[in-house]
């Protein structure tokens, strides 16, 4: 018997619902309730977890709809009411002419929108911790925004609109008017409301209320405020006023910004008071009468000055305003100068032509040109070294050591000071006085101090040739008369010169040094060579210069030397000679110096230190009788000297403060019909006594002319150098890019035109260095 066994299927059954059946009207009834205390601010005597199980069972029993919108509608409700009796009642009346009035009104308004705003957002900050599952499930599914975020979008619609919205901007704005106008208002009060326009936004999009609505009427009310304010303030006020005013504009709108607007309104703001209070005013401010840049330059206003720096480099197109500015008052006031110095070239002229009519006629007359026009280089060069330093010190302490203003005031400068076109002669005469007289009375470093300024408007001068010229001459000099008080200014000096210029610069000048050191060698050799044999009468101290070194060596000033003189002077050349063979001397005695002992009819004996040239003329009456003469013919055939070096002398010895000789008739002039003799009368105080040359250290017109006609001869020499080195390098170059490269590589000495150029290349194509080409625009080296 078999058995079966029975198989039983398990049954699945339905889920039971958890919880009480409830009723969704009746739930909502209570809660609605409950969340008009809670917007009531009578939330104290409600359970959370009553309210939270409440809003959690209407959204778990599908009913989350009803519970999103009935809470939004008694939000907006409660905010229709508290508009009403909060923010409506206060509306400004519109008819107090009175700005603190008015700017009271608007205070209120501001304080009440803000406090609807507390009171509607801690309400909803309650309501969203008791929707908070709502916001967790049924917003996400629904494509709602929380509960918070819809309270935010209610207050917009029914606080942030007209008429409320149009009087809370109006009353914004009248808070910020009212403070530009000076007046003093609750900042918190704006910056209140102001936060509230920047917390709310359209729903989907992220511009705020602030940005849409406030930030453009503050920006048009701030247009035709500042267009307004700057011709006004322009009007009545100097420039440094004008520019204190526009400061604190900037100033007061950067607190505003930061205090109580948005920091995003700040560069739109800038930008206004850029373009109505600097930009149109820009030329206005620079030449306002008797306030503008000029009167600023003068008066030393440094913190006008920086002010005004800061304002422009504000604005595009205030930087190189200012600029040209700058560079129109320097050239004036540096034309200025060049004015002055020429007004005193002419008087001094003036005064030499009635001083010719007074001419041997013992009547005074000033000084002469020479002495005046010396005077002139001197004082032009002191003058551009201040206007220099009045800028510099400008430029660094207003200007704040801007190298765009720098390379400005530099260009400047150069222009003025090559209108003038003795500026390279002066600034070598300006050194030369230094460096012969700087260091008494100054430190080493005070006289380095003078002549690295005199260096810096050394760089200015584009004809650095004609400066090189003049600076031999004056540094031939200075060796030769021993008038150089320190060796190392004057290497110093040349050191200085060999950084701005190059070592072949300063070649010729470091041989003069070397010429020297040479010489006083040679002498020591040549008095141990006396000692052995007879020495002559005169003791003679000589340098030998080399003559490719020394401007001086092509003077062609004549002179016959007594027989005294001219034993001793072929006594030292048959020494030089017999050491060096090939060589040849020439002697320049015009350059030379004698002390010379002289005994008056007093008794005294005084030692006088002549020139070469003056002590051949005082040995003409050394066997004369006191009563004796000699015509200005006498000496002239007797010492071959030249007219007008001869006048030079005798008016040093018979015209100047010694006279050692008596000039007949008296007078300051010297003419071919004068007669000398010797002044055995003479007396002083001192035994040695330095009688200096009548002497022009500034080029009278024929020196200039023959300075000029050398220069200019140099400079072709130098072009055709620096047209074969170039082809010789290139081979083949266009005219115009020949012309720019030689230009280029010679403006650290000079300027060259380029017909000058032009016509040195004529000049080495028919002396066949060069060839043209067929194109005849270039050139091919031959």
């Amino acid at each position: 018997m078999s058995t079966a066994r029975r198989i039983v299927k398990p049954k699945i059954k339905a889920p039971k619902k958890h919880g009480p059946n409830i009723s969704i009207d009746d739930t909502w009834s209570k809660l609605s309730v409950n969340i008009a205390e809670i917007l009531n601010h009578r939330a104290e005597h409600l359970s959370f977890e009553e309210n939270h199980r409440y809003a959690y069972n209407m959204v778990l029993w599908k009913a989350g709809e009803t519970l999103y919108k009935g809470t939004c509608k008694l939000l907006a409700e409660n905010l229709d009411k508290l508009a009403e009796q909060d923010i409506k009642s206060v509306f400004p009346s519109g008819s107090i002419d009175d700005p603190i009035q008015r700017s009271q009104e608007g205070e209120t308004l501001l304080k009440a929108v803000r406090k609807v705003w507390d009171d509607h957002t801690t309400a909803l900050s309650r309501l969203r911790d008791v929707l908070r599952y709502m916001d967790r499930v049924y917003t996400k599914q629904a494509g709602v925004p929380e509960i918070w975020d819809a309270g935010l979008l209610i207050f917009l619609e029914h606080i942030i609109r007209p008429p409320f919205q149009d009087h809370i901007i109006a009353a914004i704005l009248t808070q910020i008017q009212t403070e530009r106008d000076g007046y003093v208002i609750n900042r918190s009060a704006v910056k209140g409301c102001v936060d509230v326009l920047l917390t709310l936004k359209e729903r989907d999009s992220s511009v705020t209320i602030y940005k849409r609505d406030l930030e453009p009427a503050i920006l048009q009310e701030s247009e035709l405020f500042y267009k307004t304010e700057g011709e006004k303030l322009l009007e009545i006020s100097a420039a440094p006023e004008y520019l204190q005013r526009v400061e604190s504009r900037f100033d007061s709108e950067e607190s505003r910004t930061h205090h109580y607007l948005s920091s995003q309104t700040s560069a739109p703001l800038r930008r206004i008071l850029e373009n109505y209070l600097l930009s149109p005013h820009l030329y206005a401010i620079l030449h306002k009468l008797h306030s503008g840049l000029d009167f600023m330059i003068d008066g030393d206003k440094l913190e006008d000055l920086l002010r005004l720096y800061r304002l422009f480099v504000m604005v595009p197109e205030g930087l190189p305003s200012l600029k040209k500015a700058l560079r129109e008052s320097v050239i004036r006031r540096g034309k200025d100068i060049n004015a002055a110095g020429v007004t005193i070239e002419n008087m001094t002229q003036a005064a030499d032509d009635e001083g010719g009519k007074n001419k041997g006629k013992g009547k005074g007359r000033p000084p002469t040109s020479a002495v005046q026009t010396l005077q002139l280089a001197l004082k032009w060069v002191q003058d551009v070294l201040d206007l220099k330093d009045r800028f510099d010190s400008i430029w660094a302490k207003s200007f704040k050591s801007d190298r765009d203003v720098e390379a400005t005031l530099n260009e400047a400068f150069e222009t003025f000071i090559n209108l003038n076109g003795r500026s390279p002669e002066f600034i070598s005469l300006f050194i030369d006085d230094h460096l012969k007289k700087g260091m008494k009375g100054k430190s080493e470093n005070e006289v380095d101090a003078v002549l690295d300024k005199t260096i810096t408007v050394f760089r200015f001068i584009s004809d650095k040739d004609i400066f090189e010229t003049h600076y031999k001459k004056h540094l031939a000099k200075r060796l030769l008369q021993g008038r150089s008080i320190s060796d190392d200014a004057e290497r110093g000096m040349l050191a200085k010169l060999k950084v701005e210029c190059g070592t072949q610069f300063t070649q010729r000048m470091e041989g003069m040094f070397h010429d020297m050191r040479i010489s006083a060698d040679t002498m020591k050799a040549y008095h141990k060579h006396l000692a052995q044999t007879t020495a002559p009468d005169v003791e003679l101290s000589v340098i030998i210069q080399t003559s490719t070194f020394w401007p001086t060596s092509g003077s062609q000033t004549t002179c016959a030397f007594p027989e005294l003189l001219a034993k001793a002077t072929k006594s030292f050349e048959q020494f030089y000679l017999s050491r060096h063979t090939g060589r040849r001397l020439t002697w320049q005695k015009w350059l030379g110096n004698a002390d010379v002992r002289a005994t008056f009819k007093s008794g005294k004996t005084h030692e006088l230190n002549v020139s070469t040239l003056a002590m051949v003329i005082l040995l003409l009456f050394e066997d004369l009788d006191d009563s004796d003469f000699l015509t200005y013919e006498d000496i002239k055939s007797a010492t071959s000297i030249s007219d007008v070096e001869l006048q030079r002398q005798l008016q040093s010895l018979a015209c100047a403060k010694f006279k050692i000789l008596k000039k007949h008739p008296p007078g300051r002039e010297v003419s071919m019909n004068d007669s000398f003799s010797f002044n055995a009368d003479f007396s002083a105080p001192l035994f040695k006594i330095k009688i200096g040359t009548i002497a022009s250290k500034v080029e009278n017109a024929d020196e200039r002319k023959e300075t000029k006609n050398r220069v200019d001869e140099e400079r072709r020499y130098q072009m055709e150098a620096c047209i074969v080195r170039i082809m010789k390098d290139r081979k083949h170059m266009p005219h115009n890019d020949l012309v720019n490269e030689v230009t280029r590589q010679l403006t650290s000495r000079f300027l060259p035109n380029p017909l000058d150029i032009k016509k040195r290349i004529e000049g080495l194509i028919e002396r066949e260095y060069l060839e043209r080409c067929e194109d005849r625009k270039s050139y091919n080296y031959a």
